[in-house]
């Protein structure tokens, strides 16, 4: 499927610069020890950037998604705009890496629509229902994508 989630008009503050950079690095760190972060079941994404073609690496949470999958959600927490992360992954699907439970797996990207996606958001929100307050603060559809492993 395709990464074609427009940014919004409305929503709060996407954290940038420095302080995000140093902030992700340390709780990549703490996910890769524990595995979980804020609650959440946690793991490390690795992608390829768009623009850069350099790796990329940010810690996001995680739920279960049918057949062994797992599910990610861009919503930088209610921002107008979408993660960076989630161009890198329209960008290069079949180049994204996690890191989970002390393993490394090699995945591939997809976003999830229509029934699919409407699916798995009831799951998420019934899980953790901050990602509910997340969409409440942006008109944009907060994209759901799912990771398989790459054989």
């Amino acid at each position: 499927m395709t990464f074609d989630t427009p940014a919004g008009t409305r929503g709060s503050r996407q954290p940038a610069g420095r302080l995000l950079v140093w902030f992700n690095s340390l709780m990549a760190r703490r996910i890769r020890k524990r595995g979980a972060f804020g609650g959440f079941n946690a793991l490390v994404l690795t992608t390829v950037g768009r623009k850069t073609g350099q790796p990329r690496t940010t810690p996001v949470g995680w739920f279960p998604g049918p057949d062994g999958t797992w599910l990610i959600v861009a919503s930088a927490a209610g921002a107008p705009g979408n993660p960076a992360w989630y161009y890198n992954l329209g960008a290069h699907p079949d180049q994204v890496r996690i890191e989970l439970d002390g393993k490394t797996f090699d995945v591939t990207a997809d976003q999830l629509h229509g029934t699919e996606r409407e699916q798995a958001w009831r799951e998420i929100v019934a899980k953790a229902p901050r990602f509910a307050e997340y969409q409440e603060k942006t008109d944009r559809e907060l994209p759901v994508i799912r990771l398989k492993s790459r054989p």
